[in-house]
């Protein structure tokens, strides 16, 4: 008696199609957009079309991404939900590459993003338009209620330099700060 059992020809097309399709994403990766990081929304997609590169370039007064090998500081920065961030001020010298160590104590998301006051403005609007928004950008980082997280930031002129999140209501609630680069 011969039986036919049709499963190894599924399960064969079944990971055929998986290597098909694995092997076409570094291709959409490239495809996507190469400033650099992305915005995910709250359902899991990514947000196309909407360009953070002057929020994270080494060519503005803000600064640029760090070396984790070269820093020279380490900063512990706390955010509650009483919409201030722990210390509010913080005091650094040009060409310091700080890692900022980042609590949120809060029952809320929060994220701490560095930039210019201007440049925050304009995207916390954006923000409030796009609920649930997260970033993956060299000068941002969202954390969850309870979670820590790290960046490294390299300040490279003197001046001041803002930070803060851009979760919506939450900047606008007070929760800013700012960097005094000597």
């Amino acid at each position: 008696m011969l039986l036919f059992f049709p499963y190894p020809k599924v399960i064969f097309m079944k990971k055929t199609l998986s290597i098909l399709i694995l092997s076409t994403l570094p291709v959409l990766a490239m495809a996507a957009g190469s400033h650099g990081g992305g915005h995910e929304m709250k359902d899991g997609t990514m947000m196309q079309g909407h360009d953070m590169s002057s929020m994270n370039k080494g060519d503005s007064a803000v600064g640029q991404p760090g070396d984790a090998a070269k820093v020279t500081r380490t900063i512990e920065l706390v955010m509650d939900d009483t919409m201030r961030f722990t210390p509010g001020e913080i005091n650094v010298q040009a060409g310091d590459t700080v890692r900022f160590l980042i609590k949120n104590a809060g029952k809320v998301p929060h994220e701490m993003v560095i930039g210019s006051a201007d440049e925050m403005r304009d995207h916390a609007a954006m923000m409030k338009k796009m609920p649930g928004m997260k970033h993956a950008e060299p000068n941002m980082i969202s954390l969850n209620p309870g979670q820590k997280g790290g960046l490294v930031w390299q300040f490279t002129q003197a001046g001041t330099v803002d930070f803060a999140c851009l979760v919506a209501g939450h900047m606008e609630a007070g929760m800013i700060g700012k960097v005094k680069v000597g």
